[in-house]
């Protein structure tokens, strides 16, 4: 070595997490990395574009947590590995800023909830730039910005133009003592959260979106989306469309009817008495004394128990009367029906397990064959002897058990032969249906009809933080949209957030005197607001676009970016917000402003972090994990990875730290491998000379590759631990193991997972301040002979018949279970299961999947 030249520098050899991702963090926000992707991206093209979204986070005042941080990094991992990729991503963030929690704080303190939320957005804004969430931030939105909720407003008056908003009377939870309405999470077994005062039903004049116009379209498009079918069947189910009949009984001795529907009227020579829902329209007229009990009843008690009941059944919410569902309870009329197929008299009963609002809020019970009848006539028959109702046996099962029904377990639902009906009898109760129904059709005694348990969308809050309903009424209370040219509709500030008993807007002067300023005197304002789902149920739209005031977003940038491609979001969320995302998704296309009709592709949900003692985290349970401190102390990179490992990403996981600080360790380890091999200045230039840790490398390479699409991060992780166990061990027996490029590459492939300890090796690895960051290179590419080494390509049969080929890890081929599901995934086998029966599942282990199907 002349004098002329010196050896370079060693490099810090310590892994200082700290240190590091504070550099790059700050480094990035310089650069503005990521950001302005609206304007990067001005042609848009179609087979690149990725619009990657996470379901809208309440910003709460606890701050981020950690069940936060695992779907918001797996999202992430999936930006910043197609962004490597070559594609045009598209990665948005804003706030489901209006909410109950932050108005029950400023009931609390005082404290206005805009302040509040400001605060929190603060928080969590920091909490997930500290996580390196590539978000784009330019594009960042809150709900609670009169920049956003103008065009909420929009579409709430392009939907009242359409007839689709509408007012009606509906039953709101009320809390006598608060004198307020309370959302249905504030009810608890009957009571105010606040105060334990009984909570009743009262009713009031409030709007809706007419949903329901939509219903069959909400299904059907559901063929159209990749998303987890318990999803789908979640979706089905809260639609709840039946196809069944409507049967008319005659109530003895009165000139009234009652109209029950039904979706097994096979069954109905075993039907043995009716149930009326406390809202039915017959018991309100025996409470009122419309209706002539019969002389044998003591009519006076009767309506007294009725009266009773029903007001006790109005301090439940709907959903309380259904989770309640195994509980029975009721009161007998005195009154009977008359089975036109039997000609026997059916008890006619009030119970509240029955809702008004689906079907005809009259159910006909057939104890053999509804588990739910049964354990009603079990209710009835313990507590009301003198009230005794029959069971009776009409359908025989695969058994052939026909002896008297006297137990639960013998209740047959679903299949079986019908016997002890008549011109049913032997029939199959899939043929007997059609049957009876044609029969009563004939004789006048039932219709057939298709019904749907979707309800128009209630959407009025008689709530402050929400966003206003753009109605104002005339003197004469007629409602009328608030003019374009006023929008956005502001909400007013000066507000007494204290329940009186009515929404709080009607103590604003301010709201009332804009009002009749701009409308003229006697003019009053809508005071209820918003419910929050509306604001959250059309957030994908306004990302495109988020800044524009000319229009809620552009056409051509709807077109460009939507629909989005892939959607991350929490399994409590898989029901109402994405009904109503589709509702709006579908309504703004046939108005023009869309052109397609749905608006989430693909969709997975992520599963919860558990506490330590496997629970779900509480502040209660004292087993909560704060990620401030996790991060404090093993640093951003160290969480994201052991969260991403924990295992797969739609599971529950309990948190454990000493995994924490296994993962930790893993990535010093790299941080010292990397470094370790640039100090050795001699071997930096090197050809690869280990064959093994080269081709595992590669096998590693492929694995990441494959993996992180579909999500499977903890096994992508998996094997990238592994290749550093064995790249440790060579280079601990004092070979070379692997050149520069190959330690790039291994970085790169790090890099969507430890963003910031990638940042840094990469440039260090560089040696030059000008180089570009490696979130911003090309994808590390695998030598396919070297990868296959170690896999194996599997026959997929279907009825005898190869259909597709499957290659898998050798490591897989005893993995049953695995390996067929994969086979009955490849596109190419799929065709030939569609719509077929599948019978007969056979493995031979690494050698032929065979499916047989009818």
């Amino acid at each position: 070595m002349t004098k002329k030249q010196s050896a370079p520098a060693a490099i810090n050899t310590i892994y200082d997490h700290q240190a590091i991702e504070k550099k790059w963090q700050t480094v990035w926000e310089d650069q503005e990395l990521f950001q302005h992707s609206l304007k990067q991206y001005q042609q848009v093209e179609a087979a690149k574009k990725l619009y990657l979204l996470f379901a809208f986070a309440y910003p709460s005042g606890a701050g981020l947590h950690v069940g936060h941080v695992e779907s918001k990094t797996a999202l992430d991992i999936l930006a910043r590995y197609y962004r490597m990729q070559g594609q045009q991503v598209f990665f948005p963030v804003g706030w489901d800023a209006f909410g109950l929690p932050a108005e029950n704080y400023a009931i609390k303190t005082g404290v206005p909830p805009a302040k509040t939320t400001k605060k929190a957005i603060d928080t969590f804004r920091r909490q997930i730039k500290r996580l390196a969430i590539s978000y784009d931030w330019q594009t960042e939105l809150a709900t609670c910005h009169p920049g956003y909720y103008q065009w909420t407003q929009w579409l709430f008056l392009e939907l009242y133009k359409k007839g689709l908003a509408y007012q009606a009377k509906a039953p709101v939870n009320w809390c006598p003592s608060c004198q307020t309405v309370l959302a249905n999470e504030q009810v608890v077994e009957g009571a105010c959260e606040r105060c334990d005062s009984e909570v009743s039903q009262k009713e009031m004049k409030q709007w809706f979106f007419k949903i329901t116009d939509y219903q069959d379209e909400l299904l059907s498009g559901l063929d159209q989306v990749d998303w987890p079918e318990p999803t789908k069947q979640q979706q089905r189910h809260w639609i709840g469309k039946k196809q069944g009949i409507e049967i008319s009984y005659s109530v003895v001795d009165t000139q009234e009817e009652i109209v029950c529907f039904t979706t097994r009227p096979d069954t109905n020579f075993g039907a043995t008495f009716v149930v009326l829902a406390p809202e039915h329209q017959l018991v309100s007229q025996i409470i009122k004394g419309q209706v002539n009990l019969p002389e044998s009843v003591k009519a006076t008690a009767v309506i007294q128990q009725l009266r009773a009941y029903v007001k006790q059944a109005q301090k439940k919410t709907e959903l309380e009367r259904q989770t309640e569902g195994r509980k029975k309870s009721g009161v007998f009329t005195g009154l009977y029906a008359l089975n036109p197929l039997t000609n026997k008299k059916m008890p006619i009963w009030v119970s509240d397990f029955v809702l008004a609002g689906f079907g005809t809020g009259a159910v006909v019970g057939v104890p053999g064959h509804d588990q739910r009848d049964f354990e009603f006539v079990e209710f009835v028959n313990r507590s009301h002897p003198q009230q005794q109702i029959e069971v009776i046996r009409v359908v025989v099962g695969s058994d052939g058990d026909d002896s008297p029904i006297t137990q639960i377990e013998q209740v047959q639902e679903d299949h079986g032969t019908m016997i002890n009906s008549e011109f049913l009898n032997g029939l199959d109760i899939h043929q007997a249906i059609p049957k009876i129904m044609d029969y009563m059709e004939e004789h006048g005694l039932g219709k057939r009809v298709t019904i749907y348990k979707l309800r128009d969308w209630l959407i009025s809050r008689q709530r402050y933080w929400g966003t206003p309903i753009p109605i104002v009424y005339d003197p004469d209370g007629k409602p009328h949209p608030v003019k374009k040219e006023h929008l956005p509709w502001l909400l007013p500030t000066d507000v007494d957030f204290k329940p009186t008993g009515e929404s709080p807007l009607r103590s604003s002067k301010e709201f009332i005197q804009r009002t009749e300023k701009l409308y003229g005197k006697g003019w009053r304002p809508e005071f209820d607001t918003m419910d929050t789902f509306v604001d959250s149920s059309w957030y994908y739209l306004r990302y495109t676009d988020p800044r524009n005031q000319q229009e809620f977003a552009n056409p051509q940038r709807l077109k460009s970016w939507l629909p989005v491609d892939f959607y991350m979001i929490g399994p409590e969320h898989i029901v109402l917000h994405l009904l109503y995302s589709r509702f709006f998704t579908k309504f703004l296309r046939d108005q023009g402003y869309l052109d397609f009709d749905e608006p989430f592709l693909k969709m997975r949900h992520q599963g919860m972090i558990l506490g330590p003692d496997g629970k779900k985290m509480s502040k209660s349970k004292g087993n909560v994990i704060n990620p401030d401190k996790v991060v404090a102390e093993f640093g951003a990179d160290t969480l994201r990875v052991y969260e991403m490992f924990m295992g797969p990403l739609d599971a529950d996981k309990p948190w454990d730290a000493s995994s924490v600080r296994g993962v930790y360790r893993f990535l010093r380890r790299v941080y010292e491998l990397v470094i370790g091999h640039l100090n050795r200045a001699d071997q930096t230039s090197k050809p690869l000379s280990n064959g093994q840790v080269v081709q595992q490398l590669h096998q590693t390479i492929k694995k990441v590759t494959d993996d992180v699409p579909k999500l499977k991060f903890n096994t992508a992780i998996a094997a990238m631990m592994e290749f550093v166990n064995t790249w440790e061990a060579q280079v601990k027996d004092g070979s070379p193991a692997l050149d520069l490029t190959a330690v790039q590459n291994f970085v790169q492939l790090l890099a969507p997972f430890a963003p910031f300890l990638a940042e840094e090796l990469w440039h260090q690895i560089k040696a030059a301040k000008t180089a570009k960051s490696v979130h911003l290179t090309d994808w590390p590419s695998y030598d396919a002979t070297l990868a296959q080494q170690n896999q194996v390509t599997i026959g997929v049969q279907v009825n005898g018949k190869l259909r597709g080929e499957l290659t898998i890890d050798l490591e897989e081929k005893d993995h049953q279970k695995q390996v067929i599901a994969q086979a009955k995934d490849l596109s190419s086998v799929q065709k030939w299961l569609k719509d077929r029966q599948l019978v007969k599942e056979i493995y031979v282990p690494g050698k032929i999947v065979s499916l047989v199907v009818k």
